[in-house]
């Protein structure tokens, strides 16, 4: 299921090649790299990578796509929450906040619904990682594919997106 050297960092063959796993490894970050079997008729693609990995839902985060103001803008939180679209905005400064179209983000990031990264994306997008990150030594994101996440440090998910941290998530 999880494959890493050791160095932490993702070994060959497992899942490289992905935009966000090259931003990645590029960088030398510690991370894992986790892929399951994604299931198409599964209702929560985030929910379906917590039950697959064995990790709570709150260690795994989605990438979602708004638009703050006429600016697409990354929004990560985990799981289990919802996106409080009035604190996203907040969070960049903006006054209303909308999701994206799913084609528009989509075609922005260069990832497909269920796969978008926060890492890698085809346009670096603004980013906000939810502060409940911040209490977790470690937390999951996709990497570019359904079926396919990293872990790493919180820190680095923000170093390597230059996100703001901000209270984002309902739970």
């Amino acid at each position: 299921m999880a494959k890493k050297n050791k160095a932490g960092k993702a070994a060959a063959g497992a899942g490289a090649g992905t935009p966000a796993l090259t931003v990645v490894t590029g960088a030398g970050v510690p991370h894992t790299v986790h892929s399951y079997d994604h299931d198409p008729a599964h209702p929560s693609y985030g929910e379906e990578a917590a039950e697959a990995l064995g990790v709570s839902p709150d260690r795994v985060f989605k990438t979602l796509v708004a638009d703050v103001d006429g600016a697409l803008t990354v929004a990560v939180l985990p799981v289990s929450g919802s996106l409080d679209l009035k604190a996203l905005a907040a969070a960049v400064g903006g006054k209303r906040a909308a999701m994206a179209d799913p084609v528009l983000a989509e075609r922005t990031t260069g990832y497909v619904r269920g796969g978008i990264s926060p890492l890698g994306q085809r346009r670096r997008l603004r980013t906000v990682l939810d502060a409940s990150a911040s209490a977790h030594a470690t937390i999951c994101v996709s990497a570019g594919r359904r079926g396919l996440e990293v872990e790493l440090a919180p820190a680095d998910l923000a170093s390597l997106t230059s996100a703001v941290l901000a209270p984002v998530a309902r739970v």
